[in-house]
């Protein structure tokens, strides 16, 4: 690690900002519905067991490459495999994942600021259900709006990570994620004390086993792996650059299982209180952006005190989304330091401003740009850029990144282990060897062409057959990037 290189002035301060970058939408607007359409308990212990089976060795891999490498994923491959093969090549392909993530993610942070105030003046305190969506998407469709609530998000978040490492990222975002904790305490009980919550907390939390049969066991395996893998956001540095700032006191092991800890607590209590708030009303809970802006505000008005606990739901949301859009800024401008040789200050100039025209596409594409339906009638541009991160970058990242410390044309299993297991605390597991080897590899793979056939099973043959041929080539690439030199 560089001497002059920062590092996080608290143990503390690292885990919580790690699970902050975790901590995203997905846990909110996405992990209760699964789990109650899953089989509510029976689902949970699967998901735990795919999080350790997938997530975490994934994530002390990327705590591993930052730390052993001092730099982020913009030099770390070439520096830890001594300039050998091509995996420094990935470099554009991570830089590129970060950008296109929070070309979507910033706009999508704005919407929560915005709606923290609509909350608070009761704006949809007297609306029924359709003026609350009539009003959602009056919201998305006034491209003026969307955009000063985007450039705010981008200022924000810019502006904390010109603080530097400790009295910016770790000290802001330290404060947000214990706010968020607290606040996510007093909704939770405030869900559960909610006259019928029982019925709620019994579709997510009692096993079912007619869900189960229902779904088949098969897709309830299927989604507990995906939401596991997901839920981390591992396989474009985004983690990886938190362990370059981390000292060599602690093994990586136990660090990394404080972040999954954490970031499954957060989504297990958002089910607490999403799940019985909606079933004590008689509404049923949906997911995505419809649960956040269309469903929970039509709870909200049945709740009493509900434009308090609808203003609370949203500064906690807005906590959640802005600590990952500051975790993913730092991580593209130390890359462009790290890879355009750029002094901090100019890294921070010109990721503002292009982040910020980057992210017009995305605000447009709900109103001016509306037309473009890449992916059929409905669709937006923020579909395309989800898919291409979500379904593409994150799955096949991930797979490169445990190729790298596992493959001797990489870093290598056992200066893998040796990095892990510096310090103090629980070793890594070195029987996991050949599971990440070969295994591992595999469920990944299985993961990201599970996503395309999902995608497209329903479009025309040829379309189908175009795209799976695009995952294919993507694919090749990445184990292109990992072969061993002759």
């Amino acid at each position: 690690m560089s001497k002059n290189r920062e590092t996080f002035a608290s143990r503390l301060g690292f885990i919580l900002v790690s699970a902050g970058c975790a901590v995203g939408l997905g846990n909110v607007w996405k992990f209760p519905y699964v789990c109650g359409n899953n089989g509510g308990a029976i689902f949970i212990l699967i998901y735990l067991v795919c999080l350790f089976a997938l997530g975490f060795p994934i994530l002390v891999c990327e705590f591993a490459i930052g730390r052993g490498s001092g730099a982020s994923i913009g030099t770390a491959l070439r520096k830890l495999s001594g300039g050998k093969g091509r995996w420094h090549q990935f470099r554009w392909y991570g830089l590129c994942g970060n950008y296109l993530l929070m070309m979507f993610y910033t706009v999508v942070a704005g919407w929560m600021i915005y709606y923290v105030g609509v909350c608070a003046k009761g704006t949809l305190r007297q609306a029924n259900v359709k003026e609350i969506e009539q009003y959602y998407q009056s919201f998305v469709q006034t491209p003026g709006k969307m955009m000063f609530f985007m450039l705010l998000v981008v200022a924000l978040c810019i502006g904390v990570c010109a603080l530097g490492l400790q009295n910016g990222i770790e000290n802001i975002t330290k404060k947000m994620m214990l706010a968020l904790i607290v606040l996510m305490a007093v909704m939770a009980v405030n869900s559960v004390m909610l006259k019928g919550s029982s019925k709620g907390l019994s579709f997510y939390l009692i096993p079912n086993l007619e869900n189960v049969k229902k779904r088949g066991l098969g897709n309830v395996i299927f989604d507990a792996m995906t939401q596991a893998f997901f839920t981390l956001s591992v396989g474009m540095g985004s983690m990886e650059i938190f362990g370059s700032y981390l000292g060599k006191e602690r093994k990586l092991t136990g660090e990394a299982i404080n972040v999954l800890v954490l970031d499954t607590l957060i989504a297990f209590v958002a089910g607490i209180i999403v799940i019985p708030a909606c079933i004590s009303f008689g509404i049923r809970p949906d997911a995505g952006p419809s649960l956040l802006f269309i469903t929970l505000p039509n709870v909200f008005n049945h709740m009493p005190s509900g434009t308090l606990w609808g203003m609370l739901f949203f500064v906690f949301m807005s906590f959640a989304a802005l600590s990952t859009v500051i975790a993913v800024f730092e991580n593209i401008i130390s890359m462009s330091m790290d890879v355009f040789g750029w002094e901090r200050r100019k890294a921070l100039t010109v990721n503002l401003v292009g982040i910020a025209v980057l992210s017009m596409p995305t605000v447009l594409g709900f109103n001016v740009w509306s037309g473009v339906q890449l992916f059929g009638p409905g669709s937006t541009i923020m579909d395309v850029e989800d898919f291409v991160v979500s379904s593409n970058i994150l799955p096949l990242g991930s797979l490169l990144f445990v190729l790298f410390c596992t493959k001797k044309s990489g870093w290598g299993f056992e200066r893998f282990l040796e990095e892990t297991n510096t310090g103090v605390g629980m070793n890594f597991p070195k029987f996991l060897r050949r599971y990440m080897r070969y295994v591992l590899p595999m469920i990944v793979l299985v993961i990201y062409f599970k996503g395309y056939y999902d995608k497209f099973k329903d479009s025309s043959p040829v379309i189908f057959g175009v795209w799976m041929m695009i995952a294919i080539a993507f694919a090749v690439y990445i184990l292109y990037l990992s072969r061993d030199k002759k």
